[in-house]
């Protein structure tokens, strides 16, 4: 069965501003205040909450390096899953045309699953509070295997769940992650040009740009049928 697998953040819904206000508690949290811009700092966002940890511990003056560093962005990271929960959808939007599009595939006989780097639980959650977990045959997360994305095997489970064919599927994404897993699982990736870095994610090559929800019917029909 032909298959459209989304990344989350990013890809189908914009929630860099809660994402970033969950990193800025931890900030908080430890008295450097709001480090992180939820703005200009939404590319690192949607690179998850690591990244966003990184980046803030590196602005921080005086703040930890090297392996310091990294043993505070384990011992932060909880504590910014517990903000993200608590405050999930406070600005998150699906992106125009999320679910029409979805619909659509679905009508014309497509499966469709949520592949992402977000915890599951958390993932699910989000879904189901945008209204849009009933348009997904499966979820898997960053915790559902013991690997993630850019690793293809969560692709291929994600692919399984929804009772689709690996070989007759597409990732729709919006990061260097969601191309490089659909090149190592060996599938077509098209790339949303509505998200931080806009069109300039064309330098990484995907099979296909998409520039909007309205579009994604025919882009997903010229790449598996």
């Amino acid at each position: 069965m032909r298959t459209v697998v989304f990344d989350l953040d990013g890809t189908l819904a914009d929630t860099g501003a809660d994402l970033i206000a969950a990193a800025n508690a931890c900030f908080e949290g430890l008295g450097h205040g709001a480090v992180l811009d939820p703005v200009a700092d939404k590319a690192t966002a949607f690179r998850g909450g690591r990244a966003m940890l990184a980046l803030g511990f590196g602005r921080v003056n005086g703040g930890p390096s090297g392996a310091e560093a990294e043993a505070a962005i384990e011992e932060n990271y909880p504590v910014l899953l517990d903000s993200y929960a608590a405050n999930l959808n406070h600005h998150t939007r699906l992106y125009p045309g999320v679910t029409e599009a979805l619909e659509t595939l679905l009508a014309g006989g497509y499966r469709t699953a949520i592949c992402t780097n977000k915890p599951e639980a958390l993932a699910q959650e989000l879904i189901a509070r945008l209204g849009i977990s009933g348009l997904f045959g499966a979820l898997v997360g960053a915790d559902t295997l013991p690997v993630r994305k850019p690793d293809p095997r969560p692709y291929r489970e994600a692919v399984a769940r929804a009772g689709g064919t690996v070989g007759a599927s597409v990732l729709i994404g919006d990061t260097v992650t969601d191309r490089e897993c659909a090149r190592a699982a060996g599938v077509a990736c098209a790339l949303v040009t509505f998200g931080p870095e806009g069109r300039a994610v064309a330098r990484l090559r995907p099979d296909a740009l998409l520039d909007g929800y309205d579009r994604l019917p025919g882009l997903v029909a010229r790449l598996i049928g």
